[in-house]
């Protein structure tokens, strides 16, 4: 390597920065960057112009400067990364799922009045500073459409100087909007609220003035569905952030899994891979929020699906190695901090396959470690990029037990 080729951009770092041969970090360039003397990016074949205009300014992307091949690079780059700093080496990386524009199914916006004016988007990268959207290449043309409506209700019902969250979510009934922050006072008000949930044929319209939350409109009963089964659900809970993103990761879960036999659904939320599974098989799911599990536990009733809930926290009160082994796979979605303390219960069990799901590489790669270093090889990981252009990533491991 020459001294110029160490002015190279040769890869993105796990935060977005480009990084040179050298070390250097430098913002918003792309593999092939060259760094001039003086500091100048002169860009190489894989940078592109950003397709929205509110990049870079927006914190709701990173890397919209770089070109498709090299964003799926460093999707994979994140995973494997993690993993050989752990010592993990999997036996395959399979090519990485990247979500489409326009295919973000729930976001947290904020909106904030000053005099007249309400702005509503996401903040600037390291600021409290709104972005007003005017247009965004993530979401869903369905929330996006009802920014601008929304602007103009928030003027009624934001008190002035004031900020309020827009919580959004599309379910099967249609937008579920919680508005969080804002003050409903008089006849007015409420009039303007429902003629904007009839208007845009809201699935549910909630709002939290700091009491406490409550439903305004609600036609009927708002649901998202999971392997074909409808599940209630509350207001802005966890979701998968695209559909075709949730597809890819429950695919990877189940193309693993034998046959038949029972299987248990770990930190199993709404039922995303548990309803999923049970459609053939017999499934046990765990979860530490009380009203996730009542919801999950009615849907499967209602499905007549074999499956038992119990409401059990899981860092409290993992299952044990004489639980889990009952077991022929395993399927674990813990939080971002990962699950140390179930998966070395995991590591001591003999269950035949494990697929974890997560959205953090590096927690990941830790408890992957715990794991092969006690008789499971990785398989295979396959990297899921459903936070298209943001250096957030998601992934399907699979861990089996003994040799190929």
């Amino acid at each position: 390597m020459t001294d110029t080729d160490t002015d190279i951009i040769v890869r993105i770092a796990a935060k977005g920065d480009g990084v040179t041969g050298k070390g250097r970090h430098f913002p918003l360039t792309a593999p092939g960057d060259r760094i001039a003397a003086d500091g100048v990016i002169l860009r190489g074949p894989h940078h592109v112009d950003a397709p929205c205009r509110h990049f870079p300014s927006c914190g709701g992307c990173e890397l919209q400067h770089i070109d498709d091949a090299s964003y799926a690079d460093f999707v994979t780059a994140r995973v494997t990364g993690a993993l050989a700093g752990q010592g993990v080496v999997p036996d395959h990386v399979l090519p990485p799922h990247i979500s489409p524009p326009h295919s973000r199914r729930r976001a947290s916006l904020r909106a904030s009045r000053q005099g007249r004016k309400v702005v509503i988007g996401f903040a600037e990268a390291g600021s409290h500073a709104l972005i007003d959207l005017a247009m965004c290449e993530v979401l869903d043309p369905r929330l996006f459409a009802l920014l601008a409506p929304l602007r103009a209700l928030c003027a009624i019902i934001l008190p002035d100087r004031r900020a309020a969250h827009v919580r959004m979510s599309l379910t099967d009934q249609g937008v579920d909007l919680l508005l969080e922050g804002v003050r409903v006072d008089g006849l007015a008000a409420d009039e303007a609220l429902l003629a904007f949930s009839q208007d845009h044929k809201l699935a549910r319209l909630t709002i939290d003035e700091g009491e406490g939350a409550q439903t305004r409109w609600e036609p009927e009963s708002v649901t998202v569905s999971f392997g074909g089964a409808p599940v209630a659900f509350p207001p802005f809970s966890f979701l998968q952030a695209t559909p075709d993103g949730e597809a890819a990761l429950v695919g990877a879960a189940l193309s693993a899994l034998p046959p038949e036999g029972a299987v248990a659904d770990l930190f199993c939320g709404l039922g995303t891979f548990a309803l999923a599974l049970g459609e053939r098989r017999p499934v046990y799911a765990a979860e530490a929020a009380r009203h996730l599990v009542l919801s999950l536990k009615s849907a499967a009733n209602r499905a007549q699906r074999r499956m038992v809930v119990e409401h059990r926290d899981l860092f409290r009160r993992p299952l044990t190695p004489e639980e889990l082994n009952r077991f022929g796979a395993v399927v674990i979605d813990p939080p971002r901090a990962g699950a140390r303390e179930q998966v070395m219960q995991l590591a001591a069990s003999t269950v035949p396959v494990i697929a974890y799901i997560s959205c953090n590489p590096a927690s990941f790669a830790r408890d992957a470690a715990h794991l092969t270093g006690d008789g499971y090889r990785l398989d295979s990981v396959r990297p899921v990029g459903q936070f298209r252009w943001s250096t957030h990533v998601e992934l399907v491991g699979i861990f089996r037990r003994g040799q190929n």
